[in-house]
């Protein structure tokens, strides 16, 4: 039995914002922009993993949620308080480059860690952190 992963969540408050940021930025390929049911599924992803999407959508999109809830989700999404992903890179400083040359909020410039990688840490325009990581040789 193999269990691979498929797609992850990225909770963002505009889609057009973070595809600007994701494609533009981050260099990935988006991989669906559709209507669906009243909303918007936008997927990305790396081309060095074509079977893993990012999906793209708004905080709490259950369409049972309550409007508080909503609010909650969006309140704690504006604060930075939801969890992002880490990228894996080769090169964790011409990353770091990258995306603070691209408008990235640096929370963390390049640093080895102890636990064995060289990371820096941004927000994306929803205020989720992301991680680049790269193991140290």
């Amino acid at each position: 039995m193999t269990i691979k992963l498929s797609q992850c969540f990225i909770a963002v408050d505009d889609h057009d914002k973070a595809l600007t940021f994701y494609r533009d930025v981050l260099g990935l390929e988006v991989r669906n922009d559709v209507a669906f049911e009243g909303m918007r599924w936008v997927t990305v992803g790396s081309s060095a993993q074509p079977d893993v999407e990012i999906v793209l959508e708004p905080p709490l999109a259950n369409p049972n949620a309550s409007p508080a809830d909503k609010q909650a989700m969006a309140e704690l999404l504006a604060k930075g308080m939801l969890r992002g992903v880490i990228f894996a890179t080769d090169d964790c400083d011409a990353t770091f480059e990258r995306v603070r040359d691209g408008g990235g909020e640096v929370l963390q410039e390049p640093i080895d860690q102890p636990y064995g990688v060289r990371d820096c840490a941004f927000r994306d325009p929803a205020g989720n952190m992301l991680r680049f990581t790269q193991p140290r040789t």
